[in-house]
């Protein structure tokens, strides 16, 4: 498990390394721009809640690994992301889809 930490006091949540290197691409590319978003993800551990956190370049953000491997990209995913990241509700932890056949 990775961990996102976020703010001066340094918030940490805890995502799996895989979802986590997504995050840090969408995440990175917004921030870049200068783009603010909310970031929104489900609770497992608190019933069916929610959290959401506001980024913008004001605001520390880094990525913990605890894996050192660097895992393939699947663009899909980052690009699922990114769509949610556009939207006026934030970026949203969505499912990885499935590569499809021919494209990569």
């Amino acid at each position: 498990m990775g961990t996102l930490m976020y703010g001066r006091s340094m918030l940490s949540v805890q995502f799996n390394d895989r979802l986590l290197r997504h995050l840090q691409i969408v995440i990175g590319a917004k921030l870049r721009r200068n783009e603010s978003f909310f970031f929104t993800w489900k609770e497992p551990d608190h019933g069916v809640g929610r959290s959401a956190i506001w980024l913008d370049q004001s605001v520390p953000v880094f990525f913990r690994y605890s894996d050192s491997a660097s895992n393939d990209i699947n663009r899909e995913w980052v690009e699922a992301l990114a769509i949610s990241a556009d939207t006026p509700g934030g970026l949203i932890v969505v499912p990885e889809p499935t590569p499809q056949q021919g494209k990569r």
